[in-house]
């Protein structure tokens, strides 16, 4: 059985309010067991980063201004997952 171990990083909690991903990571497991396979993108949100967000995953904007947009890899994230169980950190 194949399942992906998702993590991410935002801006913050509130997507109406502006907040967006900056950081998306996946490991593939089959039978509960890692393959190798893994999923990791930095990405530009496009907007400040809040203090609180900073002192939680320490990625500045500096840092991400130069990092895609969510759109240029978000096909390939979706290919990377399929059609797996997610098990979101």
């Amino acid at each position: 059985m194949r399942e992906i171990v998702l993590d991410t990083e935002t801006t913050g909690l509130d997507p109406l309010r502006g907040d967006r991903l900056v950081e998306i990571g996946c490991v593939e497991m089959v039978n509960h067991m890692p393959t190798g396979q893994t999923y990791h993108v930095y990405l530009n949100p496009e907007r400040d980063m809040p203090q609180e967000a900073f002192a939680v995953h320490g990625l500045s904007s500096e840092f991400l201004a130069d990092k895609p947009l969510f759109a240029a890899v978000g096909g390939g994230f979706l290919d990377f997952i399929g059609d797996a169980p997610l098990i979101i950190h």
